[in-house]
């Protein structure tokens, strides 16, 4: 974050505005995040893809499924999976042939589409 400054600042800011001052926020780890979904897909992946494992962690910790850093975790794991399983789908190198264009998701990957 130390290429960053502004960001420490502007996340206690946003906590605060929503009266949640003490969430951890893990910011080297969601611009981590961010930064493999932009690769692995398309730059506006990136916030998409941070918003939707935040909303859906929040969920399932509202639920009361698992800890607020245990449903961040979990939604971390599954982001990665998802990118690593469109990486390999779109992967030349697995059968010799040219992979999907722009990395194409396959009718057979549609049923993890509700996660």
């Amino acid at each position: 974050m130390a290429e960053h400054p502004e960001l420490g600042p502007w996340v206690r800011e946003l906590l605060e505005a929503f009266e949640i001052p003490d969430a951890p926020v893990d910011t080297d780890g969601i611009l981590a995040l961010a930064g493999e979904a932009a690769h692995g897909v398309v730059r506006p992946a990136a916030p998409l893809t941070t918003y939707v494992a935040g909303y859906a962690a929040g969920l399932a910790a509202g639920h009361g499924m698992a800890s607020e850093e245990e449903c961040m975790a979990a939604a971390e794991r599954l982001v990665r999976t998802v990118l690593r399983r469109r990486a390999d789908r779109a992967d030349p190198a697995d059968t010799g042939e040219p992979g999907p264009p722009g990395g194409a998701a396959d009718p057979a990957g549609s049923a993890d589409s509700g996660r």
